[in-house]
């Protein structure tokens, strides 16, 4: 009985925060549905069928898909090298002092959306495929270098204890010792970041970063809503086709 009173109380707890929230925002679902804006929508879909599908255009859509796909795995590759790298520090392997620096940048580095960084990067280094690698680099950096410190202070340190009381240099140690007991989880890690960057890096295209994203905000900027829909579709499919492979690989190397 107990137990029933407590989950009614939470459960009308959470339905008076709902109702609450929609009058503080003063959403209004019924606009939806109110007048043409039904008719409106379905016109605005309509119009992006039949997707563009000309020799020329599907050969721009390929070399996109190929730059975004490139964008994703070198950002995401710089940002688990550098992750790694961090982690060490964040996980107290080289000092209090170390470990709360680190840990201050990598909260730091992640703090920051992809979008933003875009941005910035943009400035920095113009428009293009190398300020969306940046950026995903950056704010991917920040991610992984908090998990991966976090997997390694949950391996047993008993491994490399014992690797150094035989004698073994600390790198050595730490290679034999700890290492193969977080390498399964810095892969998983580091596969699921590909697959959001793949997403991210077509949304930075918004900005001038390049890849499809760049492609999908040119055509809708000129209303061509044939040709954004083949690049919508193409994402469809790249995003697909990534999680595919990424599933994959975690099954052979996990």
């Amino acid at each position: 009985m107990k137990r029933h009173l407590e989950v009614l109380l939470w459960g009308g707890l959470l339905l008076a925060a709902l109702v609450a929230s929609f009058s503080w925002l003063k959403l209004d679902l019924a606009a939806l549905f109110r007048g043409d804006s039904l008719e409106q929508m379905n016109s605005y879909a309509r119009s992006f069928f039949p997707p563009d599908s000309s020799p020329g255009w599907l050969r721009q859509i390929f070399h996109g898909a190929l730059e975004t796909l490139a964008i994703s795995a070198i950002g995401t590759l710089l940002a688990a090298l550098a992750g790694a790298a961090l982690s060490l520090l964040a996980a107290g392997r080289l000092g209090a002092v170390a470990k709360m620096l680190a840990r201050l940048l990598l909260n730091a580095l992640r703090s920051v959306p992809e979008l933003v960084w875009a941005a910035l990067m943009v400035l920095a280094a113009g428009l293009g495929p190398f300020a969306g690698t940046l950026a995903l680099a950056l704010h991917t950096t920040g991610v992984l270098g908090r998990l991966f410190a976090e997997a390694l202070e949950n391996t047993p340190p008993s491994p490399t204890r014992a690797l150094r009381d035989a004698g073994a240099g600390p790198v050595a140690a730490f290679c034999y010792g700890t290492l193969p007991g977080v390498l399964a989880q810095w892969l998983s890690y580091t596969l699921y970041r590909w697959e959001n960057n793949i997403r991210m890096a077509a949304v930075l295209g918004f900005v001038g970063a390049g890849g499809l994203g760049q492609m999908l905000y040119v055509t809708l900027s000129l209303f061509q809503q044939s040709r954004a829909s083949s690049v919508i579709l193409a994402m469809l499919v790249m995003v697909l086709l990534v999680d595919a492979l990424s599933a994959w690989l975690r099954r052979r190397w996990g």
